[in-house]
């Protein structure tokens, strides 16, 4: 019998790439069949712009079949349920579409923090009063880590559409500002992960409070560590990392002689991630509550036996993570004009 379900399990993970290629294969021809009548009968046919044509079949297909597939690899990691899952293939299918340097951020993030949020999890039980395990993010945890960036997106497909540029504010001032403010909100949340499930389990020391830098116990909101702020640089470079190797396989050479040296980038990503886990804290540690309860477990909500640690009960988890994203979005192309003019 064991036998049996051995060979039913293996079957079945070898079908299930089939089948999602057969799913994707007719959905990304029916959008590209869509894409090509509305180029036929585009009315402003002088003003039509190169980057607005039609889009290719095979960039449909890589559009919805990656983000399947990295919905189907998070849902057997637990890294997302069901939910996460769905709002995950369509955001995926945005930034895919727009430019594979921003899905291979978007790749980059969830796998990374994925691994990040397993790090010696056995401990994190132990701080965490609704430890999941691998993290198991709903759609709202997806929202907030990836919807600027879905936003910037929808906002690159408008105004660029779907080609890959490198990051040239002289030449290409509006596909840079939208990419870099993509890469800021992913090495943002990058940067933050790594910070918060790294930073509290490396280490015998107890953190400190960003804004009065007092010690306080690991896992209070708003509590910063050397290690936690050195992992946030190296998650956020991690991302521009990502983010510079696609630009290097997918820009035409003759472009990239042209523009401005693209390895800043990597520099853009770590700035991001380490400015994005700062302002997380500061928001953390005085507009979201931090408290320990009785069982020395650090909780989000005042009650019984609760005694207050830092913060106000003004925000949850969830919207700081989503104003720190915002933030890094909007900042980071400011910043990244400065080094590359």
């Amino acid at each position: 019998m064991t036998l049996l379900k051995n060979n039913e399990n293996q079957r079945s993970h070898v079908l299930m790439p089939v089948l999602l290629s057969a799913c994707a294969i007719p959905i990304s021809m029916l959008f590209w069949f869509i894409n090509v009548i509305y180029s036929t009968f585009y009315s402003d046919s002088e003003n039509h712009a190169q980057d607005h044509s039609v889009v290719s079949p095979w960039r449909w297909l890589i559009a919805v079949m990656l983000p399947l597939f990295m919905a189907f690899w998070g849902l057997k990691r637990k890294s997302v349920n069901v939910s996460g899952a769905i709002l995950g293939l369509f955001m995926g299918f945005v930034l895919t579409l727009t430019s594979f340097a921003h899905m291979v951020c978007l790749f980059s993030f969830f796998v990374t923090s994925s691994k990040a949020t397993k790090f010696r999890s056995h401990l994190k039980k132990k701080l965490e009063v609704e430890y999941k395990e691998g993290g198991q993010r709903n759609w709202i945890q997806v929202l907030c880590n990836g919807g600027m960036a879905t936003q910037l997106a929808f906002l690159y497909l408008l105004d660029v559409g779907c080609v890959e540029r490198p990051v040239d504010f002289d030449k290409y001032y509006r596909s840079s500002w939208l990419s870099v403010g993509i890469l800021g909100a992913f090495a943002c949340c990058n940067g933050d992960t790594w910070a918060s499930e790294i930073g509290s389990v490396v280490g015998s020391g107890d953190p400190f409070l960003i804004t009065n830098r007092k010690k306080v116990p690991k896992g209070t909101n708003g509590g910063v560590s050397w290690v936690g702020l050195l992992v946030s640089l190296l998650g956020g470079m991690t991302v521009g990392l990502s983010h510079y190797i696609t630009i290097l396989m997918t820009v035409d050479t003759v472009v990239l002689q042209l523009a401005a040296p693209q390895w800043p980038i990597i520099i853009m990503g770590g700035i991001g991630g380490f400015f994005g886990s700062i302002v997380d804290s500061i928001l953390g540690a005085t507009l979201q509550y931090s408290g320990i309860n009785e069982k020395g477990i650090i909780v989000e909500h005042p009650g019984k036996g609760v005694r207050h640690i830092s913060g106000r009960q003004v925000l949850d988890n969830h919207s700081v993570n989503l104003l720190s994203s915002v933030i890094t979005a909007l900042i980071l192309p400011e910043i990244a004009k400065v080094v590359w003019f």
